[in-house]
């Protein structure tokens, strides 16, 4: 496939400055004296005669007083079987700025990308529409796609910025999800799912695509491939009020997305996205030499490692007495001793690789099935001294406890041994040489 936009036929960017090589670092601001509208705002809707019509004058009115260029609204009809069409048709013929798209099929996934892709705005953004998210957050959301600083735009309910009401199930599961994003696909952006989003029309008839599912993991599978595409992803704390009426199945939904994340990473490790070509077409250029220079060697000595290692190693210790504790009420002390381990040490894996070590983006699979080679060594160690201990005597839980933490020490010392030398050796030389060989194609 081409990687070419519909009008200049290439993604449009801002020229270099003199004497800077590679590259530019941004996009060209959009036009916003355009004939058509600067902003689409998507709404997929099912079933939602209840609330859509409050929602959309919500919605129109904002618009029309704190956004200063042209915009639309579309519904998007996901296959309702309620009353939700007639009256989005009804209020189309009443607000010029309206549009109602019905689809046959349901999913979110599959309304974005159907709507997206035949959008002639310059801007696509989209909204749950129960508006959980307070509209005060749209300006900075639009700000940056607008100006070229960055290519998309998520709202985010999971930084200290911002303010959000709901219950702890919901709030466990998001964390939760968003902590498996972070540790096995090297994710760098912090709420997934939030309903709240918007990117750069250029930037998405490029890489939308490539995107498979139809559903709610459509906004992880977009993110993803935007972070392994080299784009730039803004994110907005917002104030969100959960909706208590809403009809999302949330554990069916982490399940799907779950689910999602498995087949994204088989679809990336065998090669189905061609991110290279899109990384090349589509990816920011490189900041100055010095500057990368400084990043390279950031946290890269052994101080300051072991450091970061042994934070991390010392609440990795207490997570898995915790567990072993817990599990030891009711297993033998072998099969505790290995769920034990097996949970901290992927999380030790993922928090190593992002903090103790830098590693952004990147093959967290590799990492991770390395670090459970890792892993299988410190099961070694540990299972082994309980076996001892158990063979010499019959000891008391105390003791066990004891044995398994001498034992976690010592695991942990060859853990960071092997991590330095072995798991991510190969960081600082890599990124060199990417480096080299970027500047180099570049001249």
């Amino acid at each position: 496939m081409t990687l070419t936009d519909s009008t200049s036929g290439t993604l449009p960017e801002v020229a270099a400055p003199p004497g800077s090589r590679g590259r530019a670092v941004r996009r060209a601001p959009v036009d916003t004296r355009t004939t058509v509208p600067v902003l689409d705002v998507t709404l997929p809707v099912f079933n939602e005669e209840r609330d859509l019509e409050e929602c959309l004058r919500r919605l129109h009115g904002h618009l029309l007083d704190a956004f200063p260029h042209s915009f639309r609204i579309t519904v998007a009809d996901n296959a309702s079987t309620d009353g939700t069409l007639k009256i989005a048709e009804r209020l189309a013929r009443e607000f010029p700025e309206l549009a109602v798209v019905h689809l046959d099929e349901k999913g979110r996934g599959n309304a974005l990308r159907k709507v997206w892709l035949a959008s002639p705005s310059p801007v696509l953004a989209y909204m749950d529409v129960d508006l959980s998210t307070d509209l005060a957050a749209l300006p900075p959301l639009l700000a940056p796609l607008i100006s070229g600083h960055s290519d998309l735009a998520i709202g985010t309910r999971l930084t200290r910025g911002s303010r959000v009401v709901r219950g702890p199930k919901r709030e466990f599961i998001s964390r939760s999800y968003n902590l498996m994003l972070h540790s096995f696909m090297g994710a760098r952006f912090s709420d997934a799912q939030c309903g709240f989003k918007a990117i750069r029309a250029d930037v998405a008839r490029q890489i939308l695509p490539y995107t498979v599912d139809n559903s709610w993991f459509f906004d992880t599978e977009l993110l993803v491939l935007a972070e392994r595409c080299g784009l730039r992803v803004h994110e907005v704390p917002v104030d969100w009020i959960d909706d208590p009426d809403s009809s999302v199945d949330v554990v069916r939904t982490a399940l799907a997305d779950v689910r999602g994340m498995t087949r994204l990473t088989r679809d990336l490790v065998y090669g189905r996205i061609p991110v290279p070509e899109l990384r090349a077409a589509l990816a920011r250029g490189p900041l100055p030499a010095s500057s990368r220079a400084g990043e390279q060697t950031r946290g890269s000595s052994l101080f300051g490692q072991l450091v970061r290692f042994a934070a991390i190693g010392a609440a990795s210790t207490l997570a898995y007495l915790l567990i072993f504790v817990s599990c030891r009420g009711f297993m033998d002390p072998q099969p505790a001793n290995f769920l034990a381990l097996l949970i901290t040490a992927v999380a030790n894996t993922g928090a190593n690789r992002r903090f103790t070590f830098g590693i952004q983006g990147g093959n967290p699979v590799r990492h991770h099935f390395e670090g459970l080679i890792v892993f299988g060594i410190g099961l070694a160690l540990t299972s082994g001294a309980l076996a001892l201990v158990h063979r010499t005597t019959t000891p008391d839980r105390w003791v066990e406890v004891l044995t398994v933490v001498a034992a976690n020490f010592a695991a942990t010392a060859v853990r960071f041994l092997l991590f330095r030398l072995w798991v991510f050796r190969e960081r600082s030389s890599r990124t060199t040489k990417d480096a080299t060989s970027t500047e180099t194609a570049a001249s």
